[in-house]
């Protein structure tokens, strides 16, 4: 007998790789499954549903990289070229927010099925701004946004430019100094 969570696991990466390529309306159940050595009953039961299957895919892999680039609002800087790696290494988590934002939720808050989802994070900038680490002339959740912006200006759904890993090193560099530089002059005191 098979492990449950196993199945859950590869379901999960086999819809991860299926929903980053073709987007929620292109995405096949049955090539998930295929991909997942699982049947189609077995995903249904888990998820629910394509849509629910999305959710939850997205909700995890969005939760991972927040947990793996984790918020430092005394090195803003910092933590704005680190998300911009992170970016880097993950191009799968900028198509599936590509997606979403596509398919979805094409205005307003990205994460609206998920209360709160930003919430933690804004009160953590709108705390550094009460200590004088932060400018306290931009609303909390604006400037929150604006950072995510900004260390996105090179990511895979890029307007101008799109970085890959294998850039020379020298323009990784240069973006990196640019970003911590620009953060650094609109957001710290």
């Amino acid at each position: 007998m098979r492990d449950a969570a196993a199945t859950r696991r590869r379901i999960t990466a086999a819809a991860t790789a299926e929903f980053a390529a073709h987007g929620i309306a292109g995405a096949r159940v049955d090539r998930i499954a295929a991909a997942a050595e699982a049947n189609k009953a077995q995903l249904y039961a888990y998820f629910g549903n394509k849509d629910a299957l999305f959710d939850a895919v997205f909700t995890a892999h969005v939760g991972a990289n927040v947990d793996a680039v984790p918020l430092t609002v005394d090195d803003l800087p910092g933590y704005a070229v680190r998300l911009y790696d992170a970016y880097l290494d993950d191009p799968v988590l900028v198509r599936l927010l590509s997606w979403a934002r596509l398919e979805r939720t094409p205005t307003g808050p990205l994460f609206g099925h998920v209360p709160d989802h930003d919430a933690e994070l804004v009160m953590r900038i709108t705390a550094a701004q009460g200590m004088g680490v932060l400018v306290d002339d931009v609303d909390p959740a604006d400037l929150w946004a604006m950072l995510v912006a900004l260390a996105g200006t090179w990511a895979q759904g890029a307007i101008v430019h799109t970085a890959r890993r294998d850039d020379d090193a020298a323009e990784h560099e240069r973006r990196r100094a640019a970003l911590s530089a620009t953060v650094r002059r609109a957001f710290c005191r």
